[in-house]
């Protein structure tokens, strides 16, 4: 009878050091729930910055709007898939916040003054003027010989109205500060708060699930491979960008960016971009030292990999 009593207290005491069934089972549904929470949510912002110019702009014709709202729920369909998945798809640092955060703010800020420096020309209140002539001191600052602006600007065809080349200049000027502006904030908060780790665990596969760790070589020197070509290639895309605009002008149809929602988000993709691919790249050379710093550790405290 005391080796029954004995088991019996061990067991009530795994029993309450573990909880109930309907506990495991109440948290086990919250996080489930959160989790779609936070996808609707994700999915909703998406579709807000993605209508954004058209809820700006005070004149939107009926095609337009059809073709937004598609692409708009397109793109609502794919966040809120990906995010409400247990499993990681295409989204790359989705367990590494402020990451994607950072990026969203940042095109959400490009597509909203992109959009007000149009709404300056036919409906100019204090707020869009200041915009616009904000824009405007930027574009001239920084449209220098073979500069980024430079390029877009004379990617027009040359009979261009000089009000759709100084529409052109100032909204290049505002897209490339901005995209400098996160670059700027994204290195402060790596230096400064120490991103990602910030003292947890980093799980490789859930942020970068197209990277495959496996594929063979060693995987610090594949992460600063892919690092440095990110940051190469989002060096070179504010140039190469127009030079391909215009190569294409030239063999088809001339591009005039008379379309105000095709000039926002063409000039948008522009500066965004190649700030992402440098985002991404500073990111992945992050990983690399974390990895090769862990492995230091490792070998310092006499653990040898098996």
């Amino acid at each position: 009878m005391a080796e029954i009593r004995q088991f019996a207290a061990i067991g009530e005491k795994i029993w309450h050091g573990f909880g109930n069934v309907s506990d495991l089972a109440e948290v086990k549904g919250n996080t489930v729930v959160g989790r779609y929470v936070g996808a609707l949510i994700r999915a909703i912002l998406v579709v807000v910055v993605i209508a954004l110019p058209s809820m700006i702009l005070p004149s939107v014709s009926a095609d337009t709007g059809q073709f937004v709202t598609l692409i708009a729920f397109f793109a609502a369909a794919l966040t809120f898939f990906e995010y409400a998945s247990v499993y990681p798809g295409l989204v790359e640092f989705r367990d590494a916040p402020p990451f994607n955060r950072i990026r969203y703010v940042s095109l959400l800020v490009t597509v909203a003054l992109l959009s007000v420096v149009v709404l300056a020309r036919t409906e100019p209140s204090t707020f869009a003027q200041f915009i616009n002539v904000l824009g405007a001191a930027m574009a001239r600052s920084i449209d220098l010989p073979y500069s980024p602006v430079r390029l877009l600007v004379l990617m027009l065809p040359a009979n261009a109205p000089p009000e759709q080349v100084e529409l052109i200049r100032t909204a290049g000027g505002l897209a490339y500060m901005t995209s400098l502006v996160t670059l700027g904030y994204f290195v402060v908060l790596i230096r400064a708060l120490g991103w990602p780790s910030r003292g947890k665990g980093f799980n490789v596969w859930v942020n970068l699930p197209t990277f495959d760790p496996t594929a063979g070589g060693d995987v610090v020197e594949r992460l600063r491979r892919d690092a440095w070509f990110n940051i190469a290639l989002g060096f070179l895309l504010p140039f190469l960008i127009p030079a391909v605009i215009k190569a294409v002008s030239n063999g088809f149809v001339p591009v005039t960016l008379e379309s105000t929602h095709t000039m926002i988000w063409t000039v948008t993709a522009w500066a965004f971009l190649p700030a992402s691919l440098f985002m991404r790249g500073i990111a992945m050379g992050r990983v690399a030292n974390m990895i090769e710093e862990k492995r230091r550790t490792s070998d310092a405290d006499g653990w040898q990999p098996a």
